[in-house]
């Protein structure tokens, strides 16, 4: 049985101190840059010479206990290893280390118990604020001690209206993505859309209907269609739209999902994109969007400026600023391919 290789002793204080040839005292002045105390410049660069030649490393947790602070912020959020939960987390981790902070990321794949349990946990370490994050855009029910320190919502909103939230304007996206289709001269325009009830269905379908009616077109319920964001309800909610009397001849999925689906059964009639039939989507998923052909324009969720634009509310919010709004939304911008 091989022996385990014995752990490093952990540099401390006073190892710097003996290595400097000054005392304990100082060396903690020096490396918590306690500017109000005078020290000689020569004593200052003696110990972090010492520190950088041993190797020093700070002791966060004692560090955040005698602060009372420690310029770590947490981030709950249901399943990081979703593609979309990843890039919240990237924009989020970005903006935060470029004010000298850190992420503690924990998963608690929509369990409350275990969400409770994570905050509890990220408390512990003395976070300044708490990022909760949501994969998918809908009301939430946050732990209650996460009122303990600033908390902010990213892609969900507290049911009581108790946070600060981050959301994308799914409206805007929606009315986005229908003057795209009709800028391109259509004027029969399908809509398939997510299931009834939740955020982005309403708001996706609200500026689908608003960008008809100022182009002057009443929108008609016959090319609305209710699919269950899957590529299979998709291509059943197009084959509905193409057996019309009169077909449309561009389709605004609600997702990339439905949208390939649509691909399909376009396809299977003998059709063309875009030449035949326009087709746009929501969400731009990039293992599907970029890689439909012809390519996808769709609409894209944003989520690393959510994340980020998280952090700038939770920054602002831990120095007691005052935040003007309780809810922030988010431009979903249009990322143009092909298929129009």
């Amino acid at each position: 049985m091989s022996k385990k290789t014995p752990r490093a002793r952990a540099v401390t204080m006073k190892d710097v101190a003996d290595h400097a040839g000054v005392s304990r005292t100082a060396v903690s002045l020096v490396l918590n840059d306690r500017r109000d105390i005078t020290l000689a410049p020569e004593t200052r660069r003696r110990v972090m010479d010492a520190a950088s030649e041993l190797g020093y490393r700070p002791n966060a947790g004692a560090r955040a206990l005698a602060q009372q602070r420690s310029d770590w912020y947490g981030l709950v959020t249901e399943i990081v290893t979703a593609p979309f939960a990843v890039d919240v987390i990237k924009g989020a981790q970005d903006r935060a280390m470029t004010d000298g902070k850190f992420l503690l990321i924990a998963s608690t794949e929509s369990d409350p118990v275990a969400e409770t349990a994570a905050v509890e946990r990220l408390l512990e370490q003395r976070v300044e604020g708490l990022i909760y994050a949501a994969t998918w855009h809908r009301a939430v029910v946050v732990p209650d001690i996460a009122h303990e320190v600033p908390t902010v919502l990213v892609n969900c909103f507290d049911v009581e209206g108790r946070f600060p939230a981050v959301v994308p304007d799914e409206r805007a996206g929606g009315r986005r993505a229908t003057e795209r289709l009709l800028a391109a001269g259509h004027r029969r325009i399908g809509f398939v859309n997510l299931d009834p009830g939740i955020p982005a269905a309403i708001g996706r379908r609200d500026g689908f209907r608003a960008a008809l009616r100022e182009a002057g077109i009443i929108p008609e319920p016959v090319l609305e269609i209710t699919g269950h964001a899957t590529a299979d309800s998709g291509f059943v909610a197009t084959e509905q739209l193409l057996d019309l009397p009169e077909p449309p001849t561009a389709i605004f999925c609600a997702n990339d999902r439905m949208a390939m689906g649509a691909y399909d059964a376009i396809k299977e009639r003998g059709l063309r994109i875009p030449h035949d039939v326009a087709v746009i989507g929501f969400d731009n998923q990039e293992l599907i969007a970029a890689y439909l052909r012809p390519g996808l324009t769709t609409v894209a969720l944003p989520f690393e400026r959510m994340g980020a634009i998280g952090v700038d509310l939770l920054a602002a919010i831990t120095a007691g600023e005052p935040t003007d709004t309780k809810i922030v939304t988010v431009d979903c911008p249009l990322l143009e391919r092909s298929s129009v």
